[in-house]
Parts: C-alpha cells; structure tokens; sequence
C-alpha cells in the first residue's frame, strides 16, 4: 500500500510539473535607429518634440594637440597659410634611382617594407609627408641613406659583433 501511494503521488507531482497552461505572449522590440541623425529622423516623423543642438569640440581630449601641430585657434588667428612638409626631391630621386639598380617595381619594395604601394609612389613623386618610421623601412630595405648628408649613399654594412670574452 505504501508503494502504491508514494508511487502516485511521484505521478501526480510529474504530472504537475509536466504541465504548463500559462500562456507566454512575446513581443518584438522597436527597431531603435542605428544612427542619432535616424533617431532625429524618426522622432521627427512620429511627431515628438525635437531640440538638436551642434557642440564644437564636445567629448574631445582638448589636451591633445591636432596631427598638425597646431590649434584651430591658432589656424584662426593667424594670416599665413601653413602647408605640410613634404618628402624632400633628392630623397624622392635617390628612392627611384636605388629602386631601378635593384630592379625592384614600387609593389615589390612595398610588399618587402610592409607598405602599400601608394606610400612608394607618394615617396616617388616627393608628394608624401615624411614619416621617420617609413623612412627607416626604406633605408634598411633599399641598402641606402635618406636622411641626413650623403643622401643616396649606400648604408655602412653593420659590424658583426665580436664574441664575449671567455665564451667560444
């Protein structure tokens, strides 16, 4: 009789727990706007009260100085025209020259330095603002110095390092 009982009673709490007569309603979401400027577009278009307003500078590092150099403020209150610096000519011409002795194309000395082909041909062309670390790539890469005197001369081969004392 005992089993009989916690035996029916284990069927009734399955049977209990087995079954659910809740009924589960899902709603979708809203699409939100992937953009502000679609929010402001959708706000507008349903209606809704909008108040846009343009902040000049706003969630900016104002301690970090522009790639320039030089402060909007600065730009504003001076009269001269400032132009960037561009990759010298006997630099652009020592880049070719070397560039032809080793019978290298501008996609080649690219893919050797780690550079896209662009970079080779603003260098080429003396159109491209010199940056010391694509500078360095193409002296080692091409065998030759391109800052300093003696541009166009070939690199000094480095010394190999003598063995420390004691050690064979």
């Amino acid at each position: 009789f005992f089993f009989f009982f916690f035996f029916s009673e284990l069927c009734i709490i399955n049977i209990q727990m087995s079954q659910d007569w809740t009924e589960v309603v899902l709603h979708r979401k809203a699409p939100k706007p992937a953009r502000p400027d679609q929010a402001v577009a959708y706000a507008r278009a349903h209606g809704a009260d909008v108040d846009t307003v343009k902040k000049f500078g706003a969630g900016g590092n104002k301690s970090v100085v522009p790639s320039s150099g030089i402060s909007a403020k600065k730009l504003d209150d001076e009269s001269e025209s400032f132009v960037h610096k561009k990759v010298d000519a006997s630099v652009a011409d020592a880049i070719k020259r070397r560039r032809a002795e080793l019978a290298m194309t501008q996609k080649e000395l690219a893919q050797k330095i780690n550079e896209r082909e662009g970079i080779i041909n603003e260098y080429e062309r003396g159109d491209a603002i010199p940056n010391p670390s694509v500078i360095g790539k193409l002296e080692r890469a091409l065998g030759i110095k391109l800052r300093g005197k003696d541009i166009g001369s070939l690199l000094d081969k480095p010394k190999p390092k003598a063995a420390a004392p004691g050690k064979k």
